[in-house]
């Protein structure tokens, strides 16, 4: 069972920089895609960014020039710079790993903006 754990979410004003991380129980190298996803209440679940195993990683429209995916594949972590934080960017925001025929959901980091 592959096990997804993300950290670094928090309270930060508008205009503030977090990291979120994502740690997995397995190589990277097995998904498909990692991304983040993000959800507020009373929202449905949206995609906030995705890094497929081939080709470029794939952004919302609301945070390109934003927020920013990168992977570690050696310590299979894959990680979200947020910069210029607006209050719409409220959320939980959750870690997804997709496998042919599987999706894993790491347990959720809040993040807050807030002045």
């Amino acid at each position: 069972q592959v096990q997804l754990v993300e950290s670094g979410g928090g309270l930060v004003q508008p205009g503030g920089s977090l990291r979120l991380s994502c740690a997995a129980s397995e190589s990277i190298f097995r998904f498909n895609a990692i991304g983040w996803y993000r959800q507020a209440p009373g929202n449905q679940r949206e995609l906030v960014a995705l890094k497929p195993r081939t080709g470029s990683s794939i952004y919302a429209d609301s945070v390109k020039g934003r927020f920013t995916i990168s992977s570690d594949y050696l310590k299979s972590t894959v990680d979200l710079q947020m910069n210029n934080l607006r209050p719409e960017d409220t959320a939980v925001y959750l870690c997804n790993a997709e496998m042919v025929g599987r999706s894993y959901w790491g347990q959720g980091t809040q993040v807050t903006v807030s002045s």
